[in-house]
C-alpha cells in the first residue's frame, strides 16, 4: 500500500531517504526564518550595527529638530526613506536654507547604490512579491554585507530578514527618540555620535581587509579618491566616486602557481 506521505519529488528527500519538508533544505529560500539558521557569531555582529545604528539615529533625529524641522519630517523620512546617508544629506540641505528638490536629488544619488545591491540580493529575499517588495525596503548596506558574507542559501536569507528588521526597527524607535529630545541634548557632536557607526562598520571590514590584498587596494584607493574630491564636490558625491577604488582591486600582482609536494605537476 502506498504511503500517503510519500513522495516521489527527489528533491524533498534527504541523503537517509527520509521526507524533507520544504524550506527545510540547505539550498532552500522558503520556509520560516530561524536564528538557528545563522552561522555562530553572527547574531552578535548584527547585534552590534543594530546598537550603533540606534545611536547614529539618535543624532539623526535631534539634529534634524535642533535644525528647526517639526517632529513629524525625520520620523516619516525614516520610515518612507529609509537611508541613512541618503537622510543626513537631505536634512543639511532643508536646515542650510536649501529647497526640497535639490534635498531629494541629494538623496536619491547617494541612494542609487542600493540598486546594485538589490540584484545581488533578489533570491534572498523569497520567492513571493510580497517579500519582495518588503525586503527591497530594507535593502541597505549594513544588510547587504551580512548576506554577501553567508554561504547557503538559508543561512542569505535568515541574515538578510533578521538584520534587516531589526536594523529598521532600531533606527526608526531611535529617531523617533532623538526627534522628542530635540534640542535638550544640545550639540550632538561632542557627544561622537556621528563616529560610533563608521567605527563599528570598519570592525565588520578589518578581517576582509586583513585576508584580502584586492580589498586593502580597492579600500586605500578609495579612501584616497574621497578625500581628494572632498572640498571640490558637493557632499555625497566623493562617496560614489570612491568606488572607482574597485579598480585598483584587478590590477593587482598575479601570483604565479607553485606545485605543493604530493600534488600533480
Amino acid at each position: 500500500m502506498r504511503s500517503p506521505h510519500r513522495t516521489d519529488d527527489p528533491t524533498r528527500r534527504t541523503n537517509g531517504g527520509e521526507y524533507q519538508g520544504e524550506g527545510e533544505g540547505e539550498d532552500s529560500c522558503s520556509g520560516l526564518v530561524r536564528v538557528s539558521h545563522l552561522p555562530p557569531g553572527v547574531l552578535r555582529d548584527i547585534a552590534l550595527v543594530w546598537l550603533a545604528d540606534a545611536v547614529v539615529g539618535v543624532s539623526f533625529g535631534a539634529i534634524a529638530v535642533a535644525g528647526g524641522l517639526p517632529v513629524w519630517v525625520p520620523v516619516l523620512m525614516s520610515l518612507l526613506v529609509y537611508a541613512g546617508s541618503a537622510q543626513f544629506s537631505a536634512v543639511g540641505i532643508l536646515t542650510a536654507g536649501g529647497g526640497p528638490v535639490a534635498a531629494a536629488a541629494t538623496g536619491l544619488l547617494l541612494n542609487s547604490r542600493t540598486a546594485a545591491f538589490s540584484l545581488a540580493l533578489a533570491d534572498d529575499l523569497g520567492r513571493s512579491w510580497t517579500a519582495r517588495l518588503i525586503g527591497a525596503h530594507l535593502i541597505t548596506d549594513e544588510t547587504a554585507a551580512f548576506v554577501l558574507a553567508q554561504n547557503g542559501a538559508r543561512q542569505r536569507r535568515a541574515a538578510f530578514w533578521i538584520s534587516g528588521i531589526g536594523l529598521f526597527a532600531a533606527w526608526n524607535l531611535s529617531v523617533l527618540a532623538g526627534a522628542l529630545a530635540g534640542s535638550a541634548l544640545g550639540d550632538t557632536d561632542r557627544f561622537g555620535l556621528d563616529a560610533a557607526f563608521p567605527a563599528v562598520l570598519l570592525a565588520l571590514v578589518l578581517p576582509a581587509l586583513r585576508a584580502d590584498s584586492a580589498a586593502r587596494r580597492a579600500s586605500a584607493a578609495g579612501a584616497v579618491i574621497a578625500v581628494v574630491a572632498a572640498p571640490l564636490l558637493p557632499a555625497g558625491v566623493p562617496v560614489l566616486l570612491a568606488l572607482l577604488g574597485l579598480l585598483a582591486a584587478r590590477r593587482g600582482p598575479r601570483r604565479p602557481r607553485t606545485a605543493t609536494s604530493g600534488s600533480a605537476s
